[in-house]
């Protein structure tokens, strides 16, 4: 399965019916008294829509990589006239305050972070989009700059909270934007993943849109020089070629696509079928590992659209999984 003109024209229409759409919307947001109790528009000018704020974000970054990816499409010129109206100095600044608030230090941490520098780094091939955002990205880089020395421990949820799927977005924009957060991230991940051998698999969880065990190999894939990498994977996953851990091969079940965290699985099916399809590209071609991307895949992909429970988010995920670039 691959991305296709008439897959990326469908992805465009579900995020460009979203990214503007403030309600229904679940705020991550502290109130230190009545003055904070605010609309997600007023508190968020640009990433207002989507459900949430990270949501809003990396449908942004799926749309403008559709926009790049296929500059004839027909939802190509809407996503452009609507960035351009979206995208203002003076939008972003108030993103920035919202940031500068002492009870937003927490913010987004880290999932929402990372994906802000994924969308910063694709903006940048848009021209005056990517300028308009670099202050926004340098604010959350140095938030991980603060952050990754006091993070003593990685975290390893299949959720937003997860560090590995954190460093791997983080880490594409600071290989081009910032070398001293790259060489920090690569340092961090050594430290925290390094020592782990022999992963058990113990997943899914009732609410997991990550594996914990796929996310933390491709990081240290992405993060890891080729040698060490090999190394540190055949200790990690020892046994991967007579499929063992057995549940990382098998697409999960959704039992309800209304409950948002129960549609979380779909999530879980795609990003293990971008991860899958990343590792093989280091295993043979007759890895069990090849048949399994494509089954999560095959697993997922009807259910991007549909209820908004997955909707708001899912087509990003599924962006991942088909592009070869990601």
């Amino acid at each position: 399965m691959r991305l296709t003109p008439r897959r990326a024209s469908r992805f465009a229409r579900i995020a460009l019916g979203h990214v503007t759409r403030e309600y229904p919307h679940k705020l991550d947001h502290v109130m230190t008294g009545d003055a904070d109790a605010r609309t997600p528009r007023d508190l968020h000018p640009i990433f207002y829509g989507s459900f949430d704020w990270h949501s809003c974000v990396h449908g942004w970054w799926l749309l403008l990589s559709i926009a790049r990816l296929y500059r004839t499409l027909p939802e190509a010129a809407a996503i452009r006239d609507l960035a351009e109206a979206t995208f203002t100095p003076e939008k972003v600044a108030a993103e920035l305050a919202y940031l500068s608030r002492p009870s937003s230090a927490g913010f987004e941490r880290p999932y929402g972070w990372a994906w802000l520098l994924a969308l910063h780094n694709e903006a940048t091939r848009h021209g005056t989009i990517g300028r308009t955002l670099k202050p926004l990205a340098d604010a959350f880089a140095q938030r991980f700059h603060d952050y990754l020395p006091r993070a003593t421990y990685p975290v390893r949820t299949g959720s937003h909270a997860n560090t590995a799927f954190a460093a791997l977005l983080a880490y594409d924009w600071a290989e081009v934007h910032d070398r001293n957060l790259a060489l920090l991230l690569t340092e961090k991940v050594r430290d925290w993943y390094g020592g782990d051998r022999d992963a058990q698999g113990w997943e899914p969880d009732g609410d997991a849109f990550l594996s914990p065990t796929l996310t933390e190999a491709h990081c240290m894939m992405r993060l890891l020089p080729g040698r060490e990498f090999d190394l540190w994977f055949e200790a990690f996953l020892p046994r991967l070629d007579v499929r063992e851990p057995a549940s990382l091969f098998e697409p999960v079940f959704v039992s309800d696509r209304s409950d948002g965290k129960i549609a979380h699985l779909d999530g879980l099916n795609l990003s293990r079928a971008w991860s899958w399809r990343a590792l093989g590209r280091y295993l043979p071609l007759a890895h069990p590992a090849h048949t399994s991307a494509e089954r999560h895949l095959a697993a997922a992909l009807p259910h991007v659209a549909g209820d908004y429970m997955g909707e708001h988010w899912l087509a990003s995920f599924a962006l991942l999984a088909l592009h070869p670039e990601n």
